[in-house]
Parts: C-alpha cells; structure tokens; sequence
C-alpha cells in the first residue's frame, strides 16, 4: 500500500485532528465528522505516517482512537 504523506494530505489531517482526543470514535462518526470514506484505508495511512492508531469491535462497529 502507498501512503500518503500527513504533512501533505487534507484528508489524513482532518481525521488526525478528530481523533487527537484519544477519545473512541465510531467509523460513522469519523466519516460525518471528518468527511471522509475508507476509514479503515485512511487509519492504516495513518500508522504507516507513524501514528498509533487502536481499533476495537464492537458487536457490529468499530470503534477507532488515537493512543495516548
């Protein structure tokens, strides 16, 4: 996978903003909130930039956070 770069991409800032909280976040609420889609694509970005980023189920969601 090609990641994009943080520094560069509006999209994996948006969603870096939103979950720097370290609160957890639906991935329907990081899409309404942060406008984005493939929430999963843009976490997996999101570590190879050298974030840590947690993901958990749910039942049937997922819930995502920046560790603190």
């Amino acid at each position: 996978m090609h990641a994009a770069n943080l520094a560069k991409s509006e999209r994996l800032l948006r969603v870096r903003n939103f979950l720097n909280d370290g609160k957890w976040h639906s991935t329907l609420e990081i899409i309404r909130k942060a406008h984005v889609c493939a929430v999963s694509a843009i976490t997996s970005e999101l570590r190879a930039n050298g974030l840590d980023i947690e993901c958990e189920r749910r039942g049937d969601r997922w819930y995502h956070r920046m560790a603190t």
